[in-house]
Order: structure tokens, then C-alpha cells, then sequence
């Protein structure tokens, strides 16, 4: 059975196309993905968020914890910052790819993906060791993400608390007209923008806060498809696409965030190897769209597969993200994608394909 989020009723209310996600019902689009997306692009929009999960975890021993299950290294973190890692197994594929938030050297809250959340639980319970405590508090928290390049001008209608001010940093306890939030700034759109973590049953009234100060600034409802979109305009990896558990983190292209130079960590002897596909952009030059799961060749020969593709609304083209053998990975490398029976022309291009000024 499918939950619910706490802002189910608001969606349904606003008109949303609901779907089945990730073990929630949630809104695909609300009017046009296109619309929503260009309104992210040029002003705000607003998403729910609320089915990803949060785990805390807490102790003495929880750096020695995370530095043991995590790829990246979390020693020297400061307090108020985030930092995003792959858990992988030992054989180097990726349980999930999550965020660290760190409030002291013994407290951290950990988000991770909704379709990975009961998974990535388990996976941390069973490899916890000396003092640590990990705790799924996913279902006593709402989420909600604020993107947009007015995104500060309608959060700041809301709070005259600080804000955070650099990306991937956060401050807890802001009071946004009565509602007390951890408030971050770490985005899945390439755009500039804010997360809000309430307690759930909140959920409600911050989104409609948010809506009617975001009235003036055009900000609008954004749904999954828009989320994905501008997740991909940007060539922001997603869990079951571009990384799962039989990927690892080096062939996706998340070197910055795998520290070989650290003691230990599950999955460093399996990447130990240098890694023989990579993840590389694609502009479609010929006609048509390249979805995910298409191979693609090179003279006949397949040499690699798309994980994610559509029609970008900012940019105007159809692109994709793809895993490739390293000797055609080369910016300006011409392949044929091998979509439905037909086949399409695409180049490889820069990564990503969006960044904001």
C-alpha cells in the first residue's frame, strides 16, 4: 500500500496529477513540467519533498561510523555544514547516495533516498559499532524544497532569522512565521534555493506560508517531472539511473566524493581498479528522444547505455546522461543511440549541461 505525505491532501486540492513513487502517491505536475520547470529556471517554484528520509545519528563513536560506511571523508566537517556521499557495498556498488548534516561532532542527521530509506536503515543498524545510535525519524518530519533565484526573497517575507548563506550549509532552529525549521541550502535543481524540515504535522501550513509569499514572485507547485528534468538539465546523478548496486561510485563520475586516502571504508578494495566506463553527457543531434536504458554504438558496436534522457525545457534539445567505455568518452565523440528500432545521432558534450550564473 502506497502512503501518503502530509501535504496529500494539499495536492489533490490544487489539482496534481498524482502517481505512485517510491512507496508514496505524489504529485508528477500540477499544470505543464515545462511550465514548472521554466518557473525554477527564471523565478521559484516549490516542491514536496516530505517522502525522502532522515535518519539521525548519534554517540561518541558516530564520525568513526560514518568515515566506515560512507565513501567520503567527514573528520575534519564543520558544524552547520553538509556533505554528500555514496554507501556503497564491498563490492563497490552503491547502497545509496545520501546527504550528512552535521550539528555537533556527536549528532548528524543523515537524508537519503524514499525508495532506499528502509534499505539504507538497515544497512547502517547492521554495520553500527561502539556508541552510535541511528534513529529513522523519516515519518515525524515534512520536507519541502524552495528553489528558484527568488527563493530568498520569499523565505526572507517569512523570517528575519539568518539564512544560510553558502550551498551545502544549513541552520536549525529558523523561525519562519512561527514554524520552527532546519533550513539548508543543498538543491537537486542546479538552481539556487532552500530545503525547510519541519515537524510533520506542520507540513501544511509552511507550504501554504510559502505559497502566499511567494505570490508576487510567480513562484508555482512543482511536481516529480519537473524535479527530474531539472535534475538532469544540471547532470545531477540519481539513484537506479547513473549509480545502483552495480555501479560504483568512480564509473558515475563521484571521484570527489570517494576518498581512497582514508584507513578504511566498505567497498575501497573493490575500487581500488581504475574504472573501465564513465559517465558522460549527450546532445541528441539527430531526430527524436533518447530515454534511458537505449544502447549506444560506435560503428555497429555497442559501447555503452543511456541512464537517464529527455527533452530539456531551458535548453531547448533532447539530451542524456549515459555510461560508456572510457576510449569513446571523449567530448566531441559521435555515437548512435539504438532507440525503438531506429537509430539517433548524439555527440558527446560537457557535463553539465546546465550551471547557473
Amino acid at each position: 500500500m502506497d502512503k501518503k505525505t502530509v501535504l496529500y491532501d494539499t495536492h489533490v486540492k490544487l489539482g496534481a496529477r498524482m502517481v505512485p513513487f517510491a512507496g508514496y502517491i505524489m504529485p508528477v505536475q500540477y499544470t505543464d513540467i515545462i511550465k514548472e520547470h521554466m518557473a525554477v529556471r527564471t523565478k521559484a517554484g516549490l516542491f514536496d519533498v516530505s517522502h525522502m528520509g532522515e535518519i539521525t545519528l548519534e554517540g561518541k563513536d558516530a564520525i568513526a561510523n560514518l568515515n566506515h560506511l560512507l565513501t567520503n571523508d567527514y573528520t575534519n566537517m564543520k558544524n552547520g555544514k553538509v556533505r554528500y556521499s555514496p554507501m556503497c557495498y564491498e563490492n563497490g556498488g552503491v547502497v545509496d547516495d545520501l546527504l550528512v548534516y552535521k550539528h555537533d561532532d556527536d549528532k548528524y542527521l543523515i537524508v537519503v533516498n524514499a525508495s532506499n530509506k528502509d534499505k539504507d536503515y538497515a544497512w547502517m543498524k547492521e554495520h553500527a559499532f561502539g556508541d552510535a545510535i541511528f534513529t529513522d525519524i523519516s515519518d515525524d518530519i515534512a520536507q519541502v524544497a524552495l528553489q528558484g533565484p527568488l527563493a530568498k526573497a520569499i523565505l526572507s517575507k517569512l523570517t528575519n532569522d539568518a539564512l544560510p548563506e553558502k550551498y551545502y550549509s544549513f541552520i536549525d532552529h529558523v523561525d519562519v512565521d512561527g514554524i520552527d525549521c532546519l533550513v539548508s541550502q543543498t538543491g537537486y535543481t542546479g538552481e539556487f534555493g532552500y530545503e525547510l524540515y519541519c515537524q510533520r504535522d506542520y507540513g501544511p501550513a509552511l507550504w501554504e506560508k510559502l505559497m502566499t509569499a511567494g505570490e508576487e514572485y510567480g513562484l508555482v507547485p512543482c511536481g516529480l517531472g519537473a524535479r527530474d528534468t531539472l535534475r538532469l538539465e544540471a547532470a545531477m546523478p540519481l539513484y537506479g539511473h547513473e549509480m545502483d548496486e552495480n555501479i560504483n561510485p568512480l564509473e558515475t563520475g563521484l571521484g570527489f566524493a570517494v576518498k581512497m586516502d582514508k584507513p578504511e571504508f566498505i567497498g575501497k578494495e573493490a575500487m581500488e581498479k581504475e574504472p573501465s566506463i564513465v559517465r558522460v553527457g549527450l546532445k541528441v543531434t539527430g531526430k527524436g528522444l533518447v530515454r534511458e536504458h537505449v544502447d549506444l554504438a560506435v560503428n555497429g558496436k555497442v559501447v555503452g547505455a543511456t541512464t537517464s534522457g529527455t527533452h530539456l525545457p531551458f535548453l531547448k534539445g533532447a539530451y542524456a546522461m549515459a555510461l560508456v567505455d572510457k576510449e569513446h568518452a571523449a567530448i566531441g565523440t559521435e555515437l548512435t543511440a539504438l532507440a525503438r528500432n531506429r537509430e539517433i545521432a548524439c555527440v558527446v558534450t560537457a557535463l553539465p549541461f546546465y550551471k547557473r550564473k
